[in-house]
Order: structure tokens, then C-alpha cells, then sequence
């Protein structure tokens, strides 16, 4: 039974604090339509813009994770989104009246309560899942931070601290599924040392700190003077040090909490790069600063993953869906630069056409006449040919229309296109053409293997004098 999609069955509010910005702050979480994934909302900004929760946006990891777009900004949002994970909520709306999200107690635990309480509603599509098929690696030397992630049925994490301090020691804490997360770690608080403290005060940071959302390790000696200044610092009748080397002699949740904090934003920070994943994450001292650089490798391999499809089947014996004589029809050009043969499938958002490459071509007199290659940019050109008569193909009157290059993006040749190749070209819309603009990922096969790739962007307009 494939496991579907969620998302919140009602909406629901929070009030709270930003941890940096100390400033109040109103949260809605609302329930949100399929494939929408998680998105925020600032209402108190004109036009209340919106932004995905997507590892692209992220802006700043110093002390926490921040996204970015548009000048939109919204600030700590890695503990909300491990509770999002945690609960399997898969789209909804985040409306945010400030720009950081509220610290609460300083974990994910009022996320989950809040969550719960909305419940969850069960939609029509089945969940996109990133599998890990091979090992990837993230390390850095400079912070001995290193994260691995391979292949597992599952989602698992496991996580390792040593910040070499005696009051903290080595910890480790580890998650074999996610189920585990809402009960067993998302109550885990973030954590900082108490030398700390003032240099994130004096950066104008956690002005909606207090000791009750943090653990603050003691990891020196405290003079009596810096304690009054913490005390001032956070409105306080007394800020005291005691045996268990937490501030205030605070009590632990679990021996291992702040191993289990940075388990839980390894869970946040991975959010964002927009599928839940099925594989194991070993993450060595890891911070956001490497959970987001981690995430952006994933985000990366599910790009390319989007298109590692199955080679387009031509069968030279079947009619094509558009031939020769048709193909002059939609497009204008003509030899020695028509470049498309043949269209064999095409459906709303994709097509696929045949260049059969021969000796006569005339760019082989020129183009390497000893050692005859098709140049790359002509199979550039051979695909956005097909793409366009995808795209004509949506007019009522393609001859008064013509389409022109914007960029070219992430092109790359993979073998020589040589004579007697077929050149399967295959064009897929990324998104809906919207004012004329066309995004379309680009794959061209010979037999099994990807020869060319890229992302193409261009746009439609009517042909001068018919505007």
C-alpha cells in the first residue's frame, strides 16, 4: 500500500518569541494542497510574500537556519520543520507575523503538541520519497565536522558530539525510525556554552533568549561579577553554577540531550531539501552550517535523479506523431538549420524527436572533416527545436509565433555525436509557461546513453508586425 501524502486537518495558532530578534511573534500553521511541500507566509510584510522551505533559500547557518527570497526573510526554522518531518506533515502553510519563528522552550516538543492537536488528513497522491542508492560524503576538516549518508530502508540518524569540554563529554544518540522522533527526541533543547553567552549579546543575538529555552554548559570558571551580568542580562533573580555543569543547575531530560538536540536539527536542516529520505545519516559535531551544505547535495542528486528516466523506446517501424512535412509546418526554420527528423511521443508536458545524423550534414565539412563530430551546440539547437514544437503545438496559430533563447544552463556534453548516430531528444517542461516564458529540461540519447543535457529557457512571442 503506498504511503500517501499529509497535511494538517485544521488551522491552528501559537504565539512565542524570536530567539534572536526577541520580537513577538504570531504563528499559524494551515493545511495546504498536495505536492505544495511546506511554505511561510509574512503577513506583516506588504503583499504578504511566500517563500518554499527549500535548502536554496538559506541565507545564514551562524546561529541557526535563516531562508531568504525576495528580501522576504524567515529566521529558526529548523526546529518547526524537524517537528513537520517528525509527524510526516508533507504540505502546509507556515504564516509568520514576524521574521523568526517562535524559540518556545527551545525544542521541538510544542511543535509536535501543537501539530498533534490539528491532526493530520491523509490526501490523494503518494509521498515523493528521496532514496539513498549510493554514499555521500560531507567533511570538514577545519570543525572535524564529517556526515555520511547511505543506503537504508528507512530514515535513520545517528549522531556524534565531542566539543572537548569536560562538562559536556562525548555523547551520541541515534533514531531508527522516524516514528521515534515526536516521543523520544524532539523535547531535546538546543544547547551553548557559557563563553557564548556575551559574544552572542554583544552581536545583538538571542534578545529573546532565556534560561528556561536553552542549556547553557558551564565550561570554565565563572567569577562572581560575569554572573551578575548574566543576571542583568536575562532578567533574573539569580543565575547560579552549580555541580552538574549546567547554568542554574537546569535538569536534563535525557543524559544525552544535547546529542539529541543536534540530532533533531540534522532532521530540520535535511527538511528543506524537499523530499523526506529513505537512508541512514551518520553525522559527526555536525552544525547547521554542515546540515545545510549536506542537504544541498541531496537537493542536488534528486535534481538529477528527476531526470534519470528511462531511455524514450523508438521503434522506427511506428508512425510518427509528427513527420517531416508537419514539422515544417510549426517551425520556421529550414536547411541547412532544421535539425528534427521526426516527433515520435509528445503529451502536455513532453516530447520527443529523432535526428538522424549522416555524413551529409553540412557541418561536417567543416567541423573536424578528418574526425566528423556533430558540434555541441547544434545538438543544443536540435533540442530546442523539439521543445518548441511542444510549445507551438499549444497555439491555434503557430506560424504568427516564434520562440527565442533567454539562457542556457547546466549544459553538458557526455560523448561525441558522430554520423550514423540517432539522436533521441527528449524536452520536459520544468514548469507551466507562464507570460510566454519556457523552462524545459533537456536530455538527448544515442541508444542507452545520455549524450547532451541541460536546462533551456526561452520565450514565445508574435513575430514582429503582428503584436
Amino acid at each position: 500500500m503506498a504511503d500517501m501524502q499529509h497535511t494538517l486537518s485544521r488551522s491552528i495558532t501559537v504565539k512565542g518569541t524570536g530567539l534572536h530578534t526577541g520580537k513577538p511573534v504570531t504563528m499559524k500553521l494551515l493545511p495546504a494542497a498536495v505536492n505544495q511541500g511546506i511554505r511561510f507566509r509574512r503577513t506583516d510584510l506588504e503583499g504578504k510574500p511566500e517563500m518554499k522551505a527549500d535548502v536554496d533559500y538559506v541565507v545564514d547557518v551562524s546561529r541557526g537556519t535563516t531562508l531568504e527570497h525576495k528580501g522576504a526573510r524567515v529566521a529558526t526554522v529548523e526546529h518547526l520543520m524537524a517537528a513537520l518531518a517528525g509527524l510526516g506533515v508533507d504540505n502546509a502553510m507556515v504564516e509568520l507575523t514576524a521574521e523568526e519563528v517562535p524559540i518556545m522552550d527551545g525544542s521541538s516538543a510544542p511543535f509536535i503538541r501543537l501539530i498533534r492537536k490539528a491532526g493530520l488528513t491523509e490526501q490523494d497522491q503518494p509521498r515523493d520519497y528521496f532514496v539513498l542508492d549510493e554514499a555521500i560524503y560531507y567533511h570538514d576538516p577545519e570543525r572535524k565536522v564529517e556526515i555520511i549518508g547511505s543506503p537504508a530502508a528507512d530514515f535513520q540518524v545517528a549522531c556524534m558530539i565531542d566539543f572537548e569540554s569536560p562538562a559536556l563529554g562525548q555523547q551520541h544518540a541515534q533514531l531508527e525510525h522516524i516514528s521515534q522522533f515526536a516521543d523520544s527526541f524532539a523535547d531535546a533543547r538546543t544547547f551553548c556554552f557559557l563563553h557564548e553567552l556575551e559574544q552572542l549579546y554583544e552581536a545583538k543575538l538571542i534578545r529573546g533568549g532565556d534560561l528556561n529555552n536553552a542549556i547553557v554548559v558551564v565550561d570554565r570558571q565563572v567569577k562572581p561579577d560575569e554572573l551578575e551580568r548574566l543576571r542583568t542580562m536575562f532578567n533574573k533573580k539569580n543565575v547560579t553554577v552549580k555541580q552538574n555543569g549546567i547554568l542554574n543547575d537546569k535538569k536534563l531530560r535525557y543524559s544525552n540531550e544535547p546529542a539529541r538536540h543536534k540530532l533533531l536539527d540534522v532532521i530540520g536542516d535535511l527538511a528543506l531539501a524537499g523530499k523526506p529520505i529513505k537512508g541512514k545519516i551518520i553525522a559527526t559535531r555536525p552544525g547547521h552550517a554542515a546540515n545545510v551544505a549536506f542537504a544541498r547535495k541531496i537537493r542536488e542528486l534528486i535534481r538529477e535523479n528527476k531526470f534519470k528516466v528511462e531511455v524514450p523506446v523508438y521503434d522506427p517501424n511506428q508512425a510518427p506523431v509528427y513527420d517531416i512535412n508537419q514539422i515544417l509546418g510549426l517551425l520556421p526554420h529550414r536547411f541547412p538549420i532544421l535539425l528534427v527528423d521526426k516527433i515520435i511521443s509528445m503529451d502536455e508536458k513532453t516530447v520527443v524527436g529523432i535526428k538522424n545524423v549522416t555524413m551529409n550534414e553540412h557541418f561536417f565539412q567543416g567541423h573536424f572533416p578528418g574526425h566528423p563530430i556533430m558540434p555541441g551546440v547544434l545538438q543544443i539547437e536540435a533540442l530546442a527545436q523539439t521543445g518548441g514544437i511542444l510549445v507551438m503545438n499549444q497555439y491555434p496559430d503557430p506560424e504568427n509565433y516564434e520562440t527565442l533563447f533567454l539562457r542556457i544552463e547546466k549544459a553538458r556534453f557526455k560523448r561525441p555525436v558522430v554520423p550514423g548516430d540517432t539522436l533521441i531528444m527528449k524536452m520536459e517542461l520544468l514548469r507551466p509557461i507562464r507570460r510566454g516564458i519556457c523552462e524545459m529540461q533537456a536530455t538527448a540519447f544515442v541508444g542507452d546513453q545520455v549524450v547532451t543535457e541541460g536546462e533551456l529557457v526561452a520565450q514565445v512571442r508574435k513575430k514582429p508586425g503582428l503584436e
